[in-house]
């Protein structure tokens, strides 16, 4: 009976010294739900050599920056505090091509650093003459997306999305999985004008 007692005691005890434990338990962190908007397109077809569709619910703007050349613009995704960099270059000799090819190469692998995965997809449309490199980069680096395009003539475009927030690519992922489609939607609408 002895033992009984003991062991029943030595039970309670360790049921009550479980009950005011005081550990702490973290929640994994969480992130605000975001509404995206439905899917819906316009046509940019002014005065610089190229056309292409860009979301609805992105503005198109001039680019401001010092340096500003003709046809630089930012679509801009104020909901999600991210643009789409867009520069364009008239391309005079081969080797500017090839320099601003290397350049753009360059600058995706700039991120190799912090990057975990840097995917190139070559864009072909050899109908529309638009030719390019697609470049898919994870991790929490500056840009998630970097594109050009080329007539291999005359004509170099090249994109580049960035958000003004610190990167943090688990947070972000969704919104750039989302912008990724416009982008697919620009280069597939993509044309030269001459």
């Amino acid at each position: 009976m002895r033992n009984y007692s003991f062991i029943l005691m030595f039970a309670c005890l360790l049921a009550l010294s479980a009950c005011n434990s005081n550990s702490y338990t973290p929640k994994p962190r969480g992130y605000f739900k975001i509404d995206f908007p439905a899917k819906a397109y316009q046509n940019y077809d002014k005065d610089c050599p190229f056309s292409f569709d860009y979301p609805k619910y992105a503005t198109l703007v001039a680019d401001s920056s010092t340096d500003t050349q003709p046809c630089w613009y930012n679509v801009s995704f104020p909901q999600f505090n991210g643009r789409l960099h867009l520069t364009y270059y008239d391309i005079s000799s081969k080797k500017e091509y090839e320099n601003l090819v290397e350049d753009a190469r360059t600058f995706a692998f700039k991120h190799t650093v912090k990057a975990n995965a840097i995917d190139q997809k070559l864009i072909n449309y050899p109908e529309k003459k638009v030719y390019g490199v697609y470049y898919a980069i994870e991790g929490n680096t500056a840009s998630s997306v970097q594109f050009f395009l080329t007539d291999s003539v005359k004509h170099y475009f090249r994109g580049a999305l960035y958000f003004n927030e610190r990167p943090q690519y688990d947070s972000i992922q969704p919104v750039v999985n989302f912008i990724k489609k416009d982008i697919d939607r620009m280069i597939s609408t993509f044309k030269w004008k001459n």
